[in-house]
């Protein structure tokens, strides 16, 4: 089946933004584009369950099926908390989050921006004093095209920092040559 762009964006404005990983793909987008190339089945996604599935068999005009149990349980938005007592600021849950809900600076307490939360789970893993728990929201409104966008805000903060790296050790590459051959 060819790459079809379009499919591809009606699939993912479907998908539920949470970019949990779930699927087996980096994201909602890779999941939708596979979606539409016939690489991944409808199935797969937790956060979106059973409505998710059937938005998306209609779309595509094929029947339903369950959720695929190897890559979760679908279950009720909830979002993580820090527990602040118990955080030492280590940084270590802010790099998985996907959307840059989680705000603090080393050896600083940390906080979850609770509205911009998608509720992925993936920082849990990466807590080493177990401080961040799921909670379910005290406002239940989770708006899945602002956590799309904060996805796309920090994929393209992370190209521009590797593209500012490359182009640093590449000054650094070329002032070490013209050194070398100052001594030559």
């Amino acid at each position: 089946m060819n790459f079809d762009a379009s499919l591809a964006e009606k699939i993912d404005l479907l998908l539920p933004q949470t970019q949990c990983r779930q699927c087996g793909y980096p994201g909602c987008k890779p999941y939708a584009e596979a979606i539409s190339q016939g690489q991944a089945d409808i199935n797969q996604c937790p956060p979106g369950g059973e409505q998710g599935i059937r938005e998306l068999s209609e779309l595509l005009n094929i029947p339903p099926k369950p959720l695929n149990s190897q890559c979760g349980v679908e279950k009720p938005f909830q979002v993580a908390v820090i527990v602040e007592a118990d955080c030492i600021g280590c940084t270590r849950c802010l790099p998985p989050c996907p959307v840059d809900a989680i705000i603090g600076a080393s050896k600083q307490m940390h906080t979850v921006v609770a509205q911009q939360c998608t509720g992925c789970e993936l920082c849990l893993a990466y807590c080493p004093v177990a401080c961040i728990v799921m909670q379910f929201p005290v406002e239940p409104k989770f708006d899945a095209m602002q956590a799309r966008k904060q996805h796309q805000v920090k994929n393209q903060r992370l190209a521009k920092l590797e593209l500012e790296k490359a182009e640093r050790l590449n000054r650094q590459k070329m002032l070490l040559t013209k050194l070398k051959q100052a001594k030559s």
